[in-house]
């Protein structure tokens, strides 16, 4: 994600330009901390305490000149016409808060609206087009049944969502090909250079993109 993110933002704006970035559902702010490190202006925007909590202390360990540059607010994402004027952003983050928001057109919409001409707007969202990909490859047949057409965020869906909120989709990667049956806490494999290099290139790779078990699109304010 982070590879993806750091082609499109050096793809679409000039080198060495500050860019204002809108993080929505920034969790802890690892990937905040990410883009303030790199020269950026982020506001993240994060709803429950505890995680605020974790990214303020991360904040605090940094150097004046970033911790400067971020600002933390507490919110859903819902209510960011409320805190900032449409087209404030250059960048808008909504990575992992789609697929639980209970209107998920309505908080794009919203988000668009806080992209300034030409802005970008990355989405991480789980893959509706294959969501038996998972039980299936690990034998869960009766799973794998059960999930066929359970999740809606599919790419002709939100293909569709990101034309008709003027933000129309550039391009899209799939996240988590090979590796999403690798259990939690897994031991990290000796050739993790070479893990990641496969998952890169299959994810902005067809047919393989197509069955991630996660979407990153990225459309752009016309």
């Amino acid at each position: 994600m982070a590879r993806q993110l750091e082609e499109q933002i050096v793809g679409r704006f000039p080198v060495g330009r500050r860019l204002r970035v809108l993080d929505v559902g920034m969790g802890r702010g690892a990937r905040a901390l990410r883009l303030v490190r790199a020269g950026h202006r982020v506001t993240g925007v994060e709803q429950d305490p505890a995680s605020i909590a974790a990214a303020r202390e991360a904040l605090a360990g940094e150097p004046e000149g970033i911790r400067e540059r971020m600002r933390i607010v507490q919110g859903d994402g819902r209510d960011t016409g409320v805190h900032f004027l449409p087209g404030s952003f250059d960048v808008v983050l909504c990575h992992g808060v789609l697929m639980h928001a209970e209107e998920p057109d309505a908080l794009l919409a919203g988000l668009a609206r806080m992209l300034a001409h030409g802005g970008m707007l990355s989405l991480l969202v789980r893959n509706g087009d294959a969501p038996a990909m998972r039980p299936g490859l690990s034998g869960d047949w009766a799973g794998a049944l059960a999930n066929f057409g359970t999740v809606s965020h599919g790419l002709t869906r939100l293909t569709a969502t990101l034309a008709g909120i003027g933000a129309p989709l550039h391009t899209w990667y799939g996240v988590r090909v090979f590796t999403d049956t690798v259990p939690d806490g897994a031991v990290l494999p000796d050739d993790m250079d070479t893990l990641l290099a496969v998952e890169e290139r299959a994810g902005r790779t067809d047919p393989y993109r197509g069955v991630a078990a996660l979407l990153h699109l990225c459309g752009v304010r016309g």
